[in-house]
């Protein structure tokens, strides 16, 4: 059985002695739990103020290998600042001749699932670049809020937390060190978010990228990946209860929120 072929993504083989423990060091999320088997991890790169710089799934196949699956917008800064940390580590990154395919329904033997949510499916890392599209997975994005590279995940501005990262099972609380975590378990620990990604309900056109406001013309996010009427936004959440303008479309907080 074949996936829908994914395009947009870069892959990466990582090799080396040092290979998940260096990425311990350097990620959101606790990648160690690859060295005893197959998996797919949702993790993240900040910066050392806890910004967002990429996120990227690593995975355990079955045959062994360990990969890198990320955007390819982000993929050669990445892996140019994975070079910068990795100093004396015995770690390599190496393009990976595979493909990634995704699906929904009936899983391959091979195929690994999605850990940001069930209704994302699995994928599978293979030779064959897969099939046409043939699933809406914007639409499956807004109905759980999943925020994605280059669209509701900026560099250099978001914070992970904001979007969503601990619910999408991409960071973790335990596991110590990374860059970026100081700022990242301040924000878990210390204050309660006032901004975040959320679904919103819309009355009207607007496009990607719109600035939302309230009705007296006070800023309050911005619309990003819209799926019908209804959208995920990145909403200052504190006038999420106001009536809301993204250009002359009205904007609703929905209210049965992912949790």
């Amino acid at each position: 059985m074949q996936g829908e072929a994914t395009h947009g993504r870069v892959l990466w083989t990582v090799t080396g002695d040092d290979a998940l423990t260096f990425l311990q060091g350097v990620v959101s999320n606790d990648v160690l739990p690859l060295a005893s088997g197959t998996g797919l991890i949702l993790t993240a790169l900040l910066t050392p103020q806890g910004k967002y710089l990429a996120d990227f799934f690593v995975a355990r196949l079955p045959d062994g290998t360990l990969l890198i699956d990320i955007h390819e917008t982000l993929s050669a800064p990445t892996i140019q600042k994975l070079n910068m940390y990795r100093l004396r580590a015995d770690v390599q990154m190496t393009p990976s001749p595979l493909h990634v395919q995704r699906g929904l329904g009936e899983r391959p033997p091979t195929a690994l699932l999605d850990p940001r949510h069930p209704a994302m499916g699995w994928r599978l890392y293979s030779k064959q670049s897969g099939t046409a599209p043939a699933f809406d997975w914007d639409a499956i994005r807004v109905q759980h809020v999943i925020p994605e590279s280059g669209i509701e995940l900026l560099v250099d501005d978001s914070y992970i937390l904001e979007s969503g990262f601990e619910r999408l099972h991409g960071v973790d609380f335990r596991k110590g060190c990374y860059i970026g975590q100081e700022v990242t378990a301040r924000m878990k620990h210390k204050s309660e978010l006032k901004k975040g990604l959320v679904r919103v309900h819309l009355e009207g056109e607007a496009t990607t990228g719109t600035e939302i406001t309230t009705t007296d013309g006070k800023p309050a996010g911005t619309l990003f990946t819209r799926s019908g009427n209804r959208a995920i936004a990145y909403l200052r959440l504190d006038r999420a209860k106001y009536p809301l303008l993204a250009g002359t479309a009205s904007v609703t907080l929905d209210q049965d929120q992912p949790s």
